[in-house]
């Protein structure tokens, strides 16, 4: 369970950018692959895993829209606008379903 919390932190939130700080102005530079130590390989292994578990969820189509994505947390983006749409979208689904549901009537040679 703490795990499928921490990967969706990881979704919800983006990866993790390891950092160094160097220097008297006191100045901090994301880290090269090659300067990562076990733990950081081990934090970063965690947007590789909320990735696979994302892409392994949908299909060819799908795979279309977020293959350019870099990290879980783009996919998650790319996949929760192509399918709930933006707040404007989604009044005027719902606007349109009310005035639809408000015309309604029957017509005069249908029966109930």
């Amino acid at each position: 369970m703490d795990e499928d919390s921490k990967l969706w932190d990881v979704i919800c939130d983006g990866p993790l950018v390891l950092m160094n700080t160097s220097g008297k102005p006191v100045v901090t530079v994301p880290k090269t692959r090659k300067e990562y130590n076990d733990a950081d390989r081990k934090a970063i292994e965690k947007n590789f895993r909320a990735k696979k578990i994302l892409v392994c969820g949908i299909g060819p189509d799908e795979y279309n829209r977020i293959s350019a994505c870099q990290s879980a947390k783009e996919i998650w983006e790319a996949l929760h606008m192509a399918h709930e749409g933006t707040t404007q979208v989604n009044q005027s689904k719902s606007d349109m379903l009310t005035t639809q549901y408000e015309l309604f009537r029957m017509k005069d040679d249908e029966s109930i």
